[in-house]
């Protein structure tokens, strides 16, 4: 990263633009957090809501994805979890649809028929998780003897489903201008702007636990000489918590940053009195080419089970409130108290996340890097690479040798991504109360990985807009 370049641009009007765009926007996204559905009183329905988040892991885990909008019931509560569903919809079946497929290689024309069917699909998927939301806070709400929504209109529910669905559809602009007018991927941005928000209150609390020394046997001691007033426990164990956080750190830049370079020579031709080629160049093939979108779409994809749980579960039949249950007992987020039980059910979250993050890896890697196309470019530039022969031949090399770094890293990816489980577990063996661990581990990894995509990017925009200079 070329810190002197970037701070060199920063005196371009066009970067300033780009970047007071971003900030601008997360501001806004920020702002639009705190605007509460018009369901019900807004402080009795915070205070209700704040119970029902406290109460369950899968709460707090949608609100720590949401950026706090679950606690005050926002109009983006629904956030961007619907665009990317349909994302997901959308180039699945690109690849399974020859038409699709073909228009997706027309270039740029092609892929804006593309996207504005994926915006299209995201509209219907917004106002179904609007309903469901409702309804399982509804029922939620209800059944703990609350009277808060026990009078909810059809021109409440209309209204308020409108206002979530408006505020879904709305955070996909904001991305979508952030990725055509900032800098780095818009929606990958507003997903760590809702994180990092959560930062100053998980700080708050750690801070309350290492001053809570209401036990003065609990003060941390210094081999005997001087005692500080710092709960002791709760020191060793932000320690531990600390160092695994940093290695988690170290592992997540060395394995973004990681890549396999590739020679590639360009023959020299001979137009008239003129010569053309005749130079090397490289190609730089990432270990994780996808990089945290994988992590992104497993997340999405685990919370849905838990989401239809609960949904069965609110509607009050007693053979689907089983399925329900069962649903939500297995995809919810395991913590510390689950592990300390033994039950095997626990083990089924982080199994299933790792599958998802290593199969999301493969099947991204296969949409960004296409070998096939890739290869074509190098026969028409007059590129090879040394003792492969172009076409067909450099095709398969280069599926190979991406196959190979994309096995290695989703796997690395996919460790990383439950190295947070398996720290719980190990804390939970030991009878170490480690509470939320992996939702801070999922958040750590995105907010890394976005920070580093976004990083580069700014570096490469700012090499643009400084180019004059060299």
């Amino acid at each position: 990263m070329n810190w002197k370049t970037i701070f060199r641009s920063l005196k371009s009007r066009d970067m300033q633009k780009r970047l007071l765009t971003v900030f601008a926007l997360v501001v806004v996204y920020r702002f639009l957090a705190f605007v509460p559905v018009p369901l019900a009183e807004p402080t009795q329905l915070k205070e209700v809501i704040d119970n029902v988040v406290q109460s369950t892991d899968f709460g707090g885990f949608l609100n720590l994805l949401s950026g706090g909008a679950l606690a005050s019931f926002s109009i983006v509560l629904v956030g961007l979890s619907p665009y990317i569903t349909a994302s997901v919809i959308s180039q699945l079946l690109t690849k399974a649809i020859p038409r699709l497929e073909e228009l997706h290689k027309d270039g740029e024309s092609g892929r804006r028929k593309i996207n504005q069917w994926t915006r299209i699909m995201t509209l219907p998927l917004a106002i179904m998780q609007s309903i469901a939301f409702i309804f399982i806070l509804r029922q939620t709400v209800l059944a703990g003897n609350s009277a808060v929504l026990a009078e909810t209109t059809l021109a409440t529910w209309i209204v308020s489903v409108t206002a979530m669905t408006a505020g879904a559809m709305l955070l996909m602009w904001l991305g979508e201008i952030i990725t055509e007018q900032g800098v780095g991927n818009g929606i990958s941005l507003l997903i760590f702007a809702g994180i990092i928000s959560q930062l100053p209150s998980t700080l708050g609390s750690v801070f309350s636990s290492l001053t809570n020394v209401s036990n003065p046997e609990s003060r941390l001691n210094i081999f005997n000489w001087f005692t500080l007033p710092v709960n002791e426990f709760a020191f060793y164990l932000t320690l531990v918590i600390g160092t695994i956080a940093l290695l988690a750190l170290y592992l997540i830049v060395k394995i973004n940053e990681a890549q396999r370079v590739i020679q590639i020579n360009y023959a020299k031709r001979v137009q008239g009195s003129s010569a053309y080629g005749g130079v090397t160049s490289i190609l730089p093939v990432k270990l994780i080419t996808a990089g945290v979108i994988p992590v992104i779409f497993a997340v999405a994809f685990l919370a849905l089970p838990a989401f239809i749980g609960q949904l069965l579960v609110s509607t009050g039949s007693e053979r689907w409130s089983e399925i329900g249950q069962k649903l939500v007992l297995w995809f919810q987020t395991p913590g510390g108290n689950t592990f300390a039980t033994g039950d095997p059910v626990a083990f089924i979250y982080p199994v299933a996340y790792f599958i998802l993050v290593v199969l999301f890896t493969y099947f991204y890697t296969g949409i960004v890097f296409n070998s096939a196309e890739i290869a074509e470019n190098l026969q028409k530039q007059g590129g090879f690479i040394s003792d492969i022969r172009p076409g067909k031949q450099t095709e398969k090399y280069l599926s190979s040798i991406v196959n190979r770094l994309t096995f290695f890293g989703s796997l690395t990816l996919g460790l990383i991504a439950i190295l947070p489980f398996i720290s719980e577990y190990v804390f939970a063996q030991l009878g170490i109360a480690a509470t939320n661990l992996a939702l801070g581990g999922t958040g750590l990894l995105i907010v890394v990985s976005v920070a580093l995509e976004a990083l580069r990017q700014i570096n490469s925009r700012a090499l643009m807009v400084t180019y004059d200079d060299y």
